[in-house]
């Protein structure tokens, strides 16, 4: 009985652990992100410009290993940020690509 309980409490820790790592999208969130405005965007990508360019022209050498590891972690969250406000291009698959040559072949 008391393993059973013990492996209840294992799973439930497991599964409550990863379900906050869900709930948690590294430093920023995807939905706050797809509402935002246009201007509101330009002026987040800036803000993470500014912040990626501030980081990196600044002197590591004299940090600590791991005030270097929190950059390092920072500067990846930045980035995966940026990359989130700047989707919504248009993207065509390769085979795609090939049905319009295709399409185009038979028309003309």
């Amino acid at each position: 009985m008391k393993i059973k309980s013990f492996l209840l409490a294992i799973i439930l820790l497991i599964t409550a652990s990863t379900l906050q790592a869900n709930t948690l999208t590294n430093g920023f969130d995807k939905e706050r992100i797809a509402r935002m405005t246009e201007e509101e965007k330009k002026a987040r990508a800036e803000e993470i410009r500014l912040r990626v360019e501030t980081i990196r022209d600044m002197d590591r050498s004299s940090l600590s290993r791991a005030e270097r590891k929190a950059l390092r972690h920072e500067v990846r969250d930045l980035n995966k940020e940026a990359r989130a406000i700047g989707r919504g291009g248009i993207y065509i698959s390769l085979t795609g690509i090939l049905i319009i040559i295709l399409i185009l072949i038979l028309v003309l």
